[in-house]
């Protein structure tokens, strides 16, 4: 892939440009410390050098070397104090830059949360929030500032310079373009696709160990533990190869910038000797001024080469972060709605020739899908892994948007309903989430001014009251982060207590019983039908344990509804139900 310049990018940032005039201030304070950081350390070894020759010559007194004496105190203190004000003011700069960064990318991914499963992985929003953000902080500390600082460093060299000797003034402005222009560029042309690589190969390791880890147990129940870990160590291998030549050519990099620096200072000492003729005294004294300042600069230019072979890793985060979603809020907001536009009892969800591809893909999950389910209706929807079930259940939700047709709830479009589609749709996962605070809160986090007797009836209806009576503090008990001082049956009916304390006409069981023994399995179903008894129930599941208590059953494959009716019709009349029957109950 061709790439482009980092100041391309910057042209059409939308993210970084902003604060430049916001703390332009601070800004250039930071660049003007940076440069007095070094013109202290080079005029401290310049007056370091000029005292020691002065002082060799045996002046006649004292004062002939009194401002030498005081100039190199001065510089001496100048140098550190100078380097920690700039420290201050860049870092200042940068940390109040990216913290609004990092709140902007907080508005912009929670303002489009329900899209992120559709455009990202889970590691690659975790990659974002990892890596993106410190790369721009880093262009700027290690990129950016630097380069400004020695090159502003560079023309002042030149310019000084020009008053002593021109001629010389020409020769090191085109010695110093070496150091500035060509080994940084040598670097980014030689350099610069091993460190895109090597982003390019941490980034697939990032996302595919967080979905990877996330799904262990596919892994571990397909018997191909064995192949993932082959997998990750190939990929760890070539970013151990591709990391083996960044550090050899780095090394080998380094070493002619040592050696074009080392011979700057014995051209400037041959200069010196020549312009300033004498063996004692006099003129002879500058000889080594100008020799030892060359060498506290070099730090100014010595990162430049690594910092430029690093632009194309800058860019690609300065990319990702401005294709990301602008924040702003398109969907209308509820309170706004008109009678006629708010969804209407009985809550019908009715989808018409719904079809659905994911943005970038041209395989169809779903085809030409049609289904009403009635309010009060209990479905199970099945189907193998890949066949379209979650993404359906998704665009019901309205976390996803279709790509033709329409779902409608109560007579309202279930995407234009935006966040307030959790008035109407409880969701309980595979893994549901308890946070580290009360079981009152916890359950109260469906409706917040429930009070404890209506807390009490819900835990009730889903037969955790004699559990919770029989501890020590009751409702006041901590719930341990993730919940894991309880079973997955207990988590899951404390998941349902909340959706029954928000009283949703509809509520989606994602998969509930993953994981659960048969019985605790087997409890958990009998307790979702009967708390749920009048709510539209959906079932997401791939197996028929208890499939006999729901009114209808779907089978979804390759997108197409394949299979529907009554679990008693499809008992007595599908050959394909009877056998998939057969197997869950072990009988095949």
């Amino acid at each position: 892939m061709t790439k482009i310049p980092l100041f391309n990018h910057l042209k059409g940032d939308q993210w970084v440009k902003p604060f430049f005039s916001q703390y332009r201030f601070i800004l250039g304070l930071a660049l003007f410390l940076g440069f007095l950081t070094f013109f202290a350390g080079g005029a401290l070894m310049f007056n370091s050098g000029f005292l020691i020759s002065k002082s060799a010559s045996e002046p006649e007194n004292i004062l002939l070397v009194y401002v030498p004496i005081v100039l190199t105190r001065a510089f001496g203190i100048g140098r550190p104090v100078f380097r920690y004000l700039e420290r201050l003011a860049s870092h200042n700069w940068v940390l109040r830059m990216t913290s609004k960064l990092r709140l902007k990318l907080y508005q912009s991914l929670e303002g489009n949360a329900i899209f992120l499963k559709r455009d990202y992985r889970l590691g690659d929003v975790m990659g974002l929030l990892a890596e993106d953000i410190n790369h721009l902080q880093n262009l700027y500390l290690r990129t950016i500032f630097p380069t400004i600082i020695a090159w502003i460093l560079y023309f002042f060299i030149v310019v000084a310079l020009g008053f002593v000797s021109l001629p010389f003034a020409i020769f090191v402005l085109l010695y110093f373009a070496l150091i500035l222009l060509a080994l940084p560029l040598w670097s980014v042309l030689a350099n610069g696709t091993r460190q895109s690589q090597e982003k390019t190969i941490k980034n697939a390791l990032y996302t595919d160990l967080t979905d990877n880890v996330l799904g262990i147990a596919d892994w571990i129940f397909s018997q191909r533990s064995q192949e993932y870990v082959s997998l990750h160590e190939a990929h760890e291998d070539k970013l151990q190869e591709v990391q083996a030549g960044l550090r050899h050519f780095n090394n080998r990099r380094n070493f002619i910038f040592e050696m074009v620096y080392g011979g700057l200072a014995l051209v400037t000492l041959v200069w010196a000797s020549n312009q300033f003729v004498g063996s004692h005294g006099g003129a002879a004294n500058w000889i080594g001024a100008f020799v030892l300042a060359i060498f506290p600069v070099v730090d100014a230019f010595a990162g430049l080469s690594a910092a430029a072979q690093e632009t194309n890793v800058y860019a690609d985060s300065l990319v990702r972060l401005n294709d990301l979603p602008q924040v702003e809020d398109d969907s209308f907001d509820l309170d706004t709605l008109t009678v006629d536009k708010t969804p209407q009892v009985p809550y019908d969800l009715v989808i018409r020739d719904l079809s659905f591809v994911y943005p970038g893909t041209d395989r169809l999950i779903l085809q030409k899908f049609n289904l009403t389910i009635p309010q009060g209706q209990k479905i199970a929807l099945l189907g193998r892994s890949g066949s379209g079930k979650s993404t359906l259940a998704a665009l019901m939700r309205g976390d996803l948007t279709a790509s033709q047709g329409s779902i409608d709830l109560g007579g309202v479009p279930v995407a234009a309903l935006g966040d307030h589609m959790a008035a109407y749709m409880g969701v309980i996962h595979q893994e549901p989430y308890l946070f580290n605070t009360t079981i009152l809160d916890n359950v109260r986090l469906a409706n917040p001014q429930a009070s404890e007797d209506q807390v009490w009836q819900v835990l009730d209806q889903v037969g955790l009251n004699p559990m919770v009576e029989s501890l020590p503090h009751g409702l006041d008990t901590m719930v341990d982060e993730a919940g894991l001082r309880f079973s997955g049956g207990e988590r899951h009916r404390l998941a349902l207590a909340r959706i029954l304390l928000a009283d949703t006409p509809i509520v989606l069981l994602d998969e509930p019983t993953v994981g659960l023994d048969p019985i605790t399995e087997k409890a958990l179903i009998d307790t979702f039908m009967v708390a749920l008894e009048g709510k539209t129930l959906i079932w997401i599941t791939h197996h028929l344990k208890g499939i006999e208590s729901v009114d209808r059953v779907l089978f979804i494959e390759d997108g197409v509804l394949e299979m529907e009716g009554s679990p008693a019709d499809l008992a007595q009349s599908n050959a394909r139900y009877q056998q998939l029957k057969a197997i869950d109950d072990g009988l095949v």
